[in-house]
């Protein structure tokens, strides 16, 4: 668990590194790459943290779903996580300039925040630092 803990923050903090650059084209691109990355990682640890706690989720919904029951996630931010969950796919699978921008920016302005809670949560229930 401390492995995927580290990996998880180790993607945020590159994540950080991408928001902090100038706002490019490239760099827009490079900075919802990290933001797959940091996502697939928090709901995989997510995953690894509910199982042992003896629920087991199988996906990213399921496992978001799980963490509002458990506290993990505060649910008042089940929207935004929600729609992490359809940026996340409209990234992968469309890409047009003007969602690549929407992306970007709900990245900047919300996602980063609900991936550093997620990190002070884990961090106190893991006990690892």
């Amino acid at each position: 668990m401390k492995e995927k803990f580290e990996a998880y923050c180790s993607a945020l903090e590159r994540l950080n590194k991408a928001l902090q650059s100038e706002p490019t084209e490239m760099n827009r691109d490079a900075t919802i790459q990290r933001f797959e990355f940091t996502y697939e990682l928090a709901w995989n640890i997510l995953k690894k943290y509910l199982a042992q706690i003896g629920i087991d989720c199988l996906n990213p919904r399921d496992c978001f779903m799980a963490a509002f029951q458990q506290k993990i996630i505060d649910l008042e931010d089940e929207d935004t996580w929600i729609g992490m969950i359809k940026d996340r796919n409209l990234s992968s699978h469309v890409y047009d300039e003007d969602t690549a921008k929407k992306i970007y920016d709900r990245v900047k302005l919300i996602y980063f925040i609900q991936f550093r809670k997620l990190q002070e949560e884990l961090k106190e229930r893991l006990k690892l630092y």
